[in-house]
This record gives structure tokens, C-alpha cells and sequence, in this order.
């Protein structure tokens, strides 16, 4: 990647290395466009080089067009922002600009010229409060499509300075995701400039690094982050999983032992024994009880099957559904566990388990009948117009997704 600049006025920078999209990015606000749009929206398969782009562009834009001005620069979390947008940004844009950096707060300057950028992130609803009140000249807003509606909205509300612009870059979500609703399909009537991307619009990416981001991904997954398609979940959450994940016998040196809970009364309670070997990870054993069909359980008694399940194998955590606070409470009583509440996002635990079973990670020993059972019957929910499953043969699922997600998928986890 080459940038250059020339002067302190506003002009046309000189880029080369990027691909005809990339460049269409980059450049569009130096000509008579810059007039004709105030949203840039820049959809499509990951590692197809849009968030680089867009963050080069927007940088670019507010320091020629601007100064001594505020600007945010957001994403699903700061840390997100910081390692997707920030650090790339900064090797993007040595030399051309200096670049101070204390906290939440980039203040880049050339010359005279000097803008400050925010750091924001819009996890949940109550983030819209974080960038309430604030004035900007501007506002990029990565994986848009992960944050909610109301901080969106706030962020582009902020932006009332004189020839703001709203710049996005984002992953597809489901046909009913307001952005794509509210704003790609009114694209003409709301002044946005759309701009679909490919992993063929990323020149840095050979073919078989290529190849291999579309071995990663199957079914709604693959038409989305492939493909680059605002595609409906529909059929099977897991349609990648096959018999060639189930094996007979496991290898001899297994180690790193983890137990996965997800927690039920009246509920099915399901916990599976996991061990490590050559970069996989095999569930080994799993206990499931059904309630309701074989009576319930105190917590006591399933702690018991909890020993069991471990055997004398040295399983160092046991990861638990974070609602099952009284059961949690009982296993750090006994002394034996370290307990660890599992990260419950469902759909980027979803993704990360469905990419393991992809790549061959995930194995599972014929003796757990109840997660192969599960994996046959586990569907999305295509009445609710969400992506969420169906809450019906999921307690399995969910365990391996906690284990997945807080564990395998590369979540901070100590052996110590």
C-alpha cells in the first residue's frame, strides 16, 4: 500500500496497489460525488479489503476537508476498533500525517492542520449514551451491522458539522437487517453511495489464500461472508457437519481437558468432556439428563456427574451457561473446578463453531449420541425473522457453542 499527499490544501491524493474498488473508495469525495452522497456503504465478504479502504478514505477525507474538528471512529467494541481499524490505520497513514494517541483519542495533525478522532464502541444499546452530545465533522462506523440501531442512529445524529459524511464497512447480515432494509435498498433516495466488495476486489490475497476462506464457511455463512450476500438463515445451523467429524477411537496423548455445561432443571442439562491433540479438539464424553422425561436433579447431583464425566483426568475448568448461578456456586464449593462463565453470543459462537467443523477442529467420539443427535435437528428459526435457531434439540448446541467460543475458538484461557 502507497499513499501520498501533496500540500496542505485539499487535492487528489496518489494511491497505488489497490484494486479498481478499493480505489473507487478512496477517491470518491474528490470529485463531484462528494456533493451527490453523504453515506458510503461498503458491504460485502470478509478479508475483501473494504475495511482498510474505507478507513484510509475517511482519514484522508476529514484531514483535507477539515480542521481543528471532532470525529468518531467506531466499532462493536473499542478493543474491536482499535485492532481492526486503528492499528492498520496508523502503518496506512505513516509519514503523512503525526499521529498522538492517548486513550480513547487519536489527534493526527500535518502542518497546521490538526483533527481529533474518538473511539467508540457500540456493543449494546446503552452505548448510544457514550456519543450522545457530541458534534462531528464525521463518523466511521466498522462492522455497522454488529451494533445497535440506536447507537447507529445517535452516531449518524452527531454528525452536523457542515459536509459530514457517514462512512460504514460491514459484513452481510440477514435480508431483514434494517441496514440493509432502511438503507442499501433506499440507497438513491437517502444520498448513499453502496459499494458491494468480493475477496476478488482485495488484490493482497493470493488463490489459495482465497481457497481457503471458502473452505472455512458453509451454508448461510458461506453466502454471506463468501459470497457477500444478505442471505436468510434457513434449514440446518450446522449443514457442514458430517459423519467424517465422528470417530471411533481417540488419539492416545490427549490433554488441556475442559468441560463444557449448558445448565437445566426441567430442562436438559448437557456437559461434555473435551481433550486437545494436534491442534483438534475431541469431545471425548458427554452427560445429557432430561428432566422432564427422567425427573430432575439438584446441584448437587449433577456436580456428581460432573466427577463422573471427568473421571481422574486432570480438567482443570469447567465452563457454565453464565445463568446458572447456583449451580456455578456449587462446583467452586467442592474445590475441585475452576469455574469460568462461558461467553453466550450465540450467532458469533454459531459462526465460530460452524468455521471449526468446517476446517475439521471439532471432532466428536461416537459414544456422545445426544450432540450427534442434536447436530441432525438443530435449524434456524425462519418464522421469526431473526437469525436465532429454534429452541427445540439445542442444550448440546449450546454447550459445544460455549466451549467453542469461550475455549477452542482462541478466547483467553489459562492452564495454569
Amino acid at each position: 500500500m502507497i499513499l501520498a499527499a501533496q500540500g496542505e490544501r485539499k487535492q487528489k491524493p496518489r494511491f497505488a496497489s489497490f484494486s479498481p474498488k478499493q480505489k473507487r473508495v478512496l477517491t470518491w469525495w474528490t470529485g463531484p460525488d462528494c456533493d451527490r452522497y453523504d453515506v458510503v456503504i461498503c458491504d460485502g465478504a470478509v478479508r475483501s479489503g473494504k475495511t482498510t479502504a474505507v478507513a484510509v478514505s475517511f482519514i484522508l477525507w476529514a484531514m483535507e476537508s477539515y480542521q481543528d474538528t471532532s470525529f468518531a471512529i467506531c466499532g462493536k467494541t473499542v478493543g474491536a476498533c482499535s485492532r481492526n481499524v486503528v492499528q492498520p490505520l496508523r502503518s496506512a497513514v505513516a509519514g503523512l500525517y503525526r499521529v498522538r494517541a492517548s486513550g480513547n483519542l487519536l489527534e493526527l495533525s500535518r502542518g497546521r492542520r490538526k483533527n481529533r478522532f474518538y473511539l467508540f464502541g457500540g456493543k449494546d444499546e446503552g452505548s448510544a449514551a457514550l456519543i450522545q452530545g457530541m458534534t462531528l465533522g464525521g463518523v466511521l462506523l466498522d462492522e455497522a451491522a454488529l451494533m445497535p440501531r440506536s447507537f447507529v442512529e445517535q452516531a449518524m445524529a452527531r454528525c452536523s458539522v457542515e459536509g459530514a459524511k457517514v462512512w460504514m464497512s460491514l459484513n452481510p447480515e440477514g435480508p431483514t437487517h434494517w441496514l440493509y432494509t432502511e438503507w442499501i435498498c433506499k440507497a438513491a433516495q437517502k444520498r448513499v453511495l453502496r459499494l458491494h466488495f468480493t475477496m476478488d476486489d482485495n488484490p493482497s490475497l493470493s488463490e489459495k489464500v482465497r481457497a481457503r476462506y471458502r473452505g472455512m464457511y458453509s451454508g448461510v455463512f458461506y453466502r454471506r461472508f463468501v459470497l457477500g450476500e444478505w442471505a436468510a438463515a434457513d434449514g440446518l445451523v450446522y449443514p457442514m457437519f458430517s459423519d467424517k467429524l465422528v470417530v471411533r477411537e481417540l488419539p492416545e496423548k490427549l490433554g488441556r481437558f475442559v468441560i463444557s455445561v449448558d445448565y437445566g432443571t426441567m430442562n436438559p442439562f448437557s456437559a461434555g468432556l473435551w481433550g486437545e491433540a494436534d491442534g483438534k479438539w475431541y469431545r471425548m464424553r458427554e452427560f445429557y439428563h432430561n428432566g422432564r422425561e427422567k425427573g430432575a436433579l439438584t446441584d448437587e447431583e449433577y456436580y456428581h456427574r460432573l466427577e463422573e464425566l471427568a473421571g481422574e483426568l486432570a480438567v482443570r475448568q469447567v465452563i457454565v451457561d453464565p445463568s446458572a448461578a447456583s449451580f456455578i456456586q456449587c462446583i467452586r464449593s467442592h474445590g475441585r473446578f475452576t469455574v469460568r462463565k462461558a461467553k453466550n453470543t450465540v450467532l458469533t459462537g454459531i459462526r465460530h463453531t460452524a468455521g471449526m467443523l468446517s476446517e475439521g477442529r471439532l471432532l466428536f467420539h461416537e459414544s456422545c449420541r445426544d450432540s450427534l443427535r442434536e447436530f441432525t435437528l438443530y435449524v434456524w428459526d425462519k418464522d421469526s425473522g431473526k437469525d436465532q435457531p429454534v429452541k427445540e434439540n439445542d442444550h448440546a448446541m449450546d454447550d459445544i457453542r460455549y466451549f467453542v467460543e469461550t475455549v477452542a475458538s482462541g478466547g483467553n484461557f489459562s492452564f495454569n
